[in-house]
């Protein structure tokens, strides 16, 4: 690969470091490439002509921090993309919640990594299928993630009327405006579910502001960029924010096999928590 701008051993070992540091995203050696062509553009845009001169300008620009972390994660995601788990959460997770929190009826979920928000729609779109808004339900779904670019797509709820062909039809029906004249092409998630979707920028690797208890978690196809102390601890986190018995949703390629002994396997990739009492409600 030719490249413009001189990018060393030590450039790519700082933004391992800084990266690992700051996200706990481990960046492996074949990653070098994906570095370079994502980061070279941000050089460019900045006017420093080498990477040892970003790598020096990130250390003391913390605004930067945000550039480089939007940069190096990747955001790959679908309307009820692994829909077996939207399935099992219509089927049997929704249904079970309804019967143990009928004096609240209250339910929380977080979708961790949420991208540009296509995940969280498609909690959204089942969770009023289950329980529709005449049922005077108390229902939020937080959305987080650490992209500061891709949460503001989503906070929109726009999307191009090619990424609704995995949402089924009568949900699209129900909950997709599709656009017309200077908007045809496009597609808009409907203020019923907009108004469920609080989203925010979160970095895992630091304090939550939020104390739960969350009665479901998804967490899919995020951890398999940590390494398996991160992941330990980050599973060890969502333990305890979860209520006792709460659901954990992980991605296809994902398993908490020998990573944590705190939730039981119940279905394809889909956990639940088996340990002691959780965090206190908020």
């Amino acid at each position: 690969m030719s490249r413009d701008l001189k990018f060393t051993d030590d450039d790519f070992s700082v933004i391992r470091r800084i990266v690992m540091e700051k996200t706990g995203i481990a960046l492996a050696e074949h990653k070098r490439e994906l570095v370079y062509g994502r980061l070279a553009k941000r050089l460019r845009a900045i006017g420093l002509d080498s990477f040892s001169r970003y790598c020096a300008y990130v250390q003391e620009h913390d605004e930067e921090l945000h550039e480089l972390v939007n940069a190096i994660t990747t955001n790959l995601t679908a309307f009820f993309r692994e829909s077996y788990h939207f399935d099992h959460l219509r089927e049997s997770v929704l249904p079970e919640l309804m019967r143990s929190n009928a004096a609240t009826r209250r339910i929380r979920i977080w979708s961790a990594g949420c991208s540009t928000g296509e995940e969280p729609y498609s909690i959204a779109m089942v969770l009023r299928e289950v329980i529709p808004a005449g049922e005077n339900w108390d229902l939020k779904i937080l959305a987080t993630d650490i992209d500061t670019n891709v949460l503001e797509r989503g906070r929109l709820g726009v999307y191009s009327e090619e990424r609704a062909g995995d949402i089924p039809m009568s949900l699209r029906r129900r909950f997709v405006a599709k656009g017309t004249g200077q908007n045809a092409g496009r597609i808009r998630m409907r203020d019923e579910l907009r108004s469920l979707i609080t989203f925010r920028r979160l970095n895992l690797m630091e304090t939550w502001p939020m104390k739960g208890p969350f009665d479901i978690i998804f967490c899919r196809n995020v951890v398999i960029y940590f390494d398996k102390p991160t992941q330990k601890m980050l599973f060890d986190r969502y333990a305890d924010i979860l209520r006792p018995d709460g659901h954990l949703f992980v991605g296809h390629s994902e398993t908490l096999f020998k990573v944590s002994t705190r939730f039981a396997l119940v279905g394809r990739t889909i956990y639940r928590r088996i340990d002691g009492a959780g965090s206190s409600a908020t």
